[in-house]
């Protein structure tokens, strides 16, 4: 593998060390601008507080965002910057104690947007409430594509002209949609979730290909079956992409670019490692036939 390329070299700049600089700064860019957009959301969702539980929910963004960002430079370190010299016994078994941390953190996305999907899809129209205004001075949001306004006798009727009325955060019943509203969560709870098992799939992939690359394995036919699948899972999260911009939400569509980038970075240093591992294997076989 690989040491750590000089960034600048002979006074001229080593351009891909750069892109990944930037690729990397708007990654912690973007997790601050989650940060505050979950803050925002949660001042609506949990304003009347509620277990542990309820409010890591109500930041699975963050929490997700975190671990992906600690596993995005755990590979860079694994797969670009440290040597395989450098890779001793107790840096690895560090830096997979890490790894498995970040992996409950993904798991609990799951969580989240999973029993999202599944209260979505139970939700009831609210007794006897044909107008938004009935609820009004209720102390309720209404929310519709991730948009959340507290409801009030002043913007009720500018808000919904719907019939029929949901409550989509139960048990406790302070967020109301309508008709229309609730299609757009539920398209966004299951895009949510199929984005986050996408990413997963990704994840496991690549950590399968570093493992069988420990191991001087670099082409044949599981190699040829990961970078399949990888194709098949990048192309839902570009699907994920453009859903968001359809709905508008620019940030997030964003967000999913630089993500993939980034992982199009590490799958540059992976590529430039097989053809490491096959040039020493090469340069090993020649020398074997010249002895």
């Amino acid at each position: 593998m690989k040491t750590i390329t000089k960034a600048f070299e002979n006074s001229s700049i080593d351009w891909f060390q750069l892109i990944k600089l930037v690729v990397y700064s708007l990654l912690l860019l973007n997790f601050a601008l989650y940060v505050r957009n979950d803050l925002v959301i949660a001042a609506h969702t949990m304003r009347n507080g509620g277990p542990l539980i309820e409010w890591t929910r109500a930041f699975a963004t963050t929490i997700d965002e975190s671990a992906w960002i600690i596993l995005i430079i755990l590979l860079e370190l694994e797969t670009y910057v440290l040597s395989d010299e450098a890779l001793t016994r107790k840096k690895v078994i560090f830096m997979h104690g890490v790894r498995f941390i970040c992996y409950g953190f993904l798991a609990h996305t799951l969580y989240a947007w999973g029993i999202n999907v599944y209260q979505l899809s139970g939700v009831t129209p609210i007794e006897s409430v044909s107008n938004l205004c009935q609820l009004a001075g209720t102390d309720v949001s209404f929310a519709t594509n991730l948009v959340y306004t507290l409801l009030d006798t002043s913007n009720c009727e500018n808000l919904s002209n719907g019939s029929q009325f949901f409550y989509i955060d139960p048990p406790t019943f302070i967020i109301v949609t309508d008709s229309a509203g609730l299609i757009i969560e539920r398209q966004l709870a299951w895009v949510d979730l199929l984005e986050a098992i996408s990413w997963l799939l990704i994840l496991l992939t690549i950590e399968i290909m570093v493992r069988l690359r420990d191991r001087d394995i670099s082409e044949g036919p599981a190699i040829s079956g990961l970078n399949a699948a990888k194709i098949l899972l990048y192309t839902l999260l570009w699907g994920a992409l453009a859903y968001w911009l359809y709905r508008g939400h620019l940030m997030f569509a964003w967000d999913e670019f630089v993500w993939i980038s980034g992982f199009f970075l590490i799958e540059i240093n992976m590529s430039e490692w097989r053809q490491e591992i096959t040039g020493d294997d090469q340069t090993e076989k020649l020398q074997a036939s010249e002895t």
